[in-house]
């Protein structure tokens, strides 16, 4: 992983706006997996694609959280603003997002169904409030068998701002 030869693409799903954080709702101008997306890209160089859905999540944390938990149920594959076209480019692809019910949102699917990612390698994290990774480092495995999957980091969402040194220390131990 240390060859910079690698080419490096950071995607993530991140939520600004009524957000679960130290046990209040607050709101965030800038969603804690963004925060984490956009320190990984000064610290790799990688380049980065936002996964965003079409449809905005409402504004209220409650009644996001009642979309997303539907959304798991029912397996669904919400249309994203935008996809990557070039992600043939990359070999090398940290995947972020928020645990949401255990796993990733749903909008995370979309985007990995979406391109092959045979041969690539993907390094998840997560930001969380208390769940880790859930089970969505197995659910990457399903979605996208023929990729190798590194060792990942789950980081507590209201840890987000200052979690340089965690990221630092985990980058040197990942040789990325």
């Amino acid at each position: 992983m240390s060859n910079r030869n690698n080419k490096i693409l950071i995607a993530y799903f991140s939520r600004r706006g009524m957000n679960y954080q130290n046990g209040n709702v607050v709101n965030l101008l800038v969603g804690n997996t963004e925060i984490i997306a956009r320190k990984l890209q000064k610290m790799t160089g990688g380049d980065l694609f936002e996964i965003r859905t079409a449809v905005d999540y409402p504004r209220d944390y409650m009644e996001t959280t009642r979309i997303a938990r539907n959304e798991l149920r029912t397996n669904a594959r919400p249309i994203l603003a935008e996809y990557i076209e070039n992600l043939e480019n990359y070999n090398v692809i940290y995947l972020g997002y928020p645990n949401w019910w255990g796993t990733f949102p749903m909008a995370v699917c979309t985007f990995l169904e979406y391109a092959s990612f045979n041969g690539k390698t993907i390094i998840p994290f997560c930001t969380h409030e208390g769940g880790g990774f859930g089970h969505s480092e197995t659910d990457i495995r399903k979605l996208c068998p023929d990729a190798i999957l590194l060792p990942g980091i789950a980081i507590q969402g209201g840890s987000a701002k200052t979690a340089d040194v965690q990221l630092e220390e985990w980058l040197k131990k990942s040789n990325s």
